[in-house]
């Protein structure tokens, strides 16, 4: 009788060391992880910011093109606690778990875009068509950047964002001035059945930039 066992015995004992997920982060979230993100998110204090810190690489400038100044990897827990942070008074965690419900959850990439003395504001353009017009300046075009293209690597497969949206960012002191721009990208995070991410920013000029992130560190 119990030989006629060991076959499903077997089986069940191979489902249970590859649950309850593939992700390396938390997702799908359980009722007690919606919970500690609202709590963690309705702190609004150090210990919250140091939390999110690990979620992103700073970088270095380059020596030429634009800087890559950061990469963020949200996770869904993440994003609960920086949902939870900017709701207002009221905001219950028994809102937080029914606002989730129901929702496909995602993982969102920013990255942060900064001119340099190399790629600034200001472009330089012949004044005219002719031949040995002088040169002459034009700013730059707030949407300047859809000409860096973004990749991300799961598994060395590159993952397709459902959303993938960009805005300026301006340094306002005695006037504002266009300072560079945040890109957004949003991705279903069944997607990310792996213990790495890379992405790899590509602007226009300068050197590209690797991320890579360590899905196993973050929740």
């Amino acid at each position: 009788m119990l030989n006629s066992w060991q076959p499903f015995l077997a089986l069940l004992l191979t489902l249970l060391l590859i649950s309850p997920s593939t992700f390396a982060f938390s997702s799908p979230l359980s009722d007690e992880a919606i919970r500690e993100a609202y709590f963690l998110g309705q702190r609004r204090d150090e210990k919250m910011t140091t939390f999110l810190e690990k979620y992103k690489q700073r970088l270095r400038e380059p020596d030429s093109g634009p800087h890559i100044a950061s990469v963020e990897f949200l996770t869904p827990f993440a994003l609960l606690v920086l949902q939870s942070k900017d709701r207002s008074i009221g905001y219950s965690a028994q809102q937080a778990a029914l606002d989730h419900r129901d929702q496909e959850e995602k993982v969102a990439i920013n990255i942060e875009v900064l001119f340099t003395d190399s790629y600034g504001a200001l472009i330089q353009k012949p004044t005219s068509e002719r031949p040995g017009a002088p040169i002459g300046f034009m700013f730059r075009s707030s949407d300047f950047w859809r000409d860096i293209d973004v990749q991300v690597l799961v598994k060395d497969r590159a993952v397709k964002p459902a959303q993938f949206t960009g805005e300026p960012l301006y340094f306002c002191s005695d006037g504002c001035r266009l300072a560079g721009a945040t890109l957004h990208l949003e991705f279903a995070a069944r997607l990310f059945d792996s213990d790495a991410a890379t992405i790899n920013v590509m602007p226009p000029e300068g050197p590209e930039v690797w991320a890579d992130f360590d899905l196993t560190t973050l929740r």
